[in-house]
């Protein structure tokens, strides 16, 4: 009976030795918190004071931008043989050509479709007529006595250089006509052409008025 009393302060004092421990884990704990802080505070400036990587410069020119589109199109391949490489560049020239004969086969299409829309152009010059335009001139049959020849006088009316007076002068022509078409008086169109006799330079275009 006498041990008894002697036991309750030993069991009395174990909570008491036991409340140290316990406040000081808490200031343990803190105290790790704070450090685990302290350093992504430190390496953050760590990490800031690295100079970044200089960017590649970008394309500026038409054919540094083509190059990069090729190489980013370009798959990388393994090694190959002579034999493959043969094939692939025959394949490729292959494709090539039979789009360049798409491509002018559409082309000559829309051109003939372009011509059959157009109108028929009026030849420059004659049929017997040289390289260049003929000259064409406008007047009066003065005669139709000749086969297949007429005598036009054309009437030329100008202003002198000079003293700026009216001058009126003519001069005649013979032109060829086939069908003997015109007559005396007729106002006629005629066009240069290549010679046909000694004075004939000329043939008749058409019959711009019948005489009265």
């Amino acid at each position: 009976m006498a041990e008894t009393p002697e036991e309750t302060p030993e069991t009395e004092e174990t909570p008491a030795t036991e409340a140290p421990d316990t406040q000081s884990t808490p200031s343990t704990g803190t105290a790790a918190t704070e450090t685990e802080a302290a350093a992504p505070a430190e390496e953050a400036p760590a990490e800031e004071s690295q100079p970044e990587k200089p960017a590649a410069p970008a394309a500026t020119t038409r054919r540094e931008r083509l190059e990069e589109r090729r190489s980013a199109r370009r798959k990388p391949r393994g090694q190959t043989s002579v034999e493959e490489r043969v094939a692939e560049r025959k394949a490729r020239r292959e494709h090539t050509a039979a789009e360049r004969r798409r491509y002018r086969a559409r082309t000559k299409t829309k051109k003939a479709e372009l011509r059959a829309a157009q109108p028929a152009p009026e030849p420059d010059h004659a049929p017997e007529h040289g390289p260049g335009r003929a000259k064409v001139r406008q007047g009066i049959v003065v005669s139709d006595k000749a086969d297949k020849t007429i005598t036009v006088r054309i009437d030329v009316v100008r202003r002198h250089k000079r003293y700026h007076k009216i001058m009126r002068t003519s001069i005649k022509l013979h032109a060829h006509d086939e069908s003997n078409d015109a007559g005396t008086g007729d106002t006629v169109r005629i066009q240069e052409c290549r010679p046909m006799s000694r004075s004939k330079r000329w043939r008749l275009v058409e019959v711009l008025e019948r005489a009265k």
